[in-house]
């Protein structure tokens, strides 16, 4: 858990599992959102677990706590748990999702190259993003490479730039993560039944560890920086308008 950093710079993913099943304790499990630390995000589990749900309370929590930041939300399905945002400026979905990424990759570069001196956070949220990956390679194998060349540069050069990739999707097959790529997230979140492919792809040194226990909708493991593994469970939002409304305006 992040101890002794400026608020606005913490996000909390969710409560201690165990607490909160065992005693009712609301515990919550934190990280550091800072520049100072890798805060690029990925976010996985399969139908039904409550990944979507989880990946809207993110965002406006993000949205709150980093107002002077940008937005860019690609939704590749459509998905209707994200209906709301459709008609937001930074909002694109299926075929124009690469618009979003080409706008916030030319950013960063702008940033990196100078011309750009403002450090506010930029991120970029790619919903469905393993999907989009497989659909763009049967469709142009180069695109797709040039795609996912993009979003290793960002990954890779956007920390100190205070530029951020949201990754969402159900499974991080290596053929959408090249060269290592799914090693460059500080943030890893997996959500639902235990499925143990995803964490011999994620978590190989702690495996182990989460191998036997039991997940429901909404619960799950969070790996912070490569090293920190908590057990979490994402809570109900008392008021769901509220949080799409936040997330609304901060994509406007």
């Amino acid at each position: 858990m992040t101890r002794n950093c400026d608020s606005s710079n913490i996000l909390t993913l969710g409560y201690d599992l165990d607490k909160w099943k065992l005693y009712g304790e609301k515990c919550p499990i934190t990280t550091d959102i800072s520049p100072a630390t890798n805060s690029h995000f990925l976010l996985c589990g399969m139908s039904g677990s409550g990944k979507s749900y989880a990946e809207q309370g993110y965002l406006a929590k993000l949205a709150l706590a980093q107002s002077d930041a940008e937005f860019f939300f690609s939704d590749y399905k459509g998905d209707d748990s994200f209906a709301y945002l459709r008609n937001c400026k930074r909002y694109c979905s299926f075929k124009s999702t690469l618009e979003n990424l080409d706008c916030v990759y030319n950013r960063l570069n702008s940033r990196l190259s100078g011309e750009d001196e403002t450090r506010h956070p930029i991120t970029l949220v790619w919903d469905e993003y393993m999907a989009n990956i497989l659909a763009l390679t049967a469709e142009d194998k180069k695109l797709a490479t040039t795609v996912m060349g993009k979003v290793s540069e960002i990954l890779l050069m956007g920390r100190s730039m205070s530029v951020r990739f949201l990754c969402s999707c159900q499974r991080p097959d290596a053929v959408a993560f090249p060269v290592g790529s799914r090693l460059n997230y500080g943030i890893v979140v997996i959500l639902g039944a235990y499925i143990r492919s995803i964490y011999e792809m994620l978590m190989p040194d702690h495996k182990e560890q989460v191998e036997g226990r039991e997940f429901g909708r909404g619960e799950g493991v969070a790996l912070l920086q490569g090293s920190d593994l908590h057990f979490i469970k994402i809570p109900t939002v008392k008021d769901a308008g509220r949080m799409e409304e936040i997330f609304k305006q901060a994509l406007s």
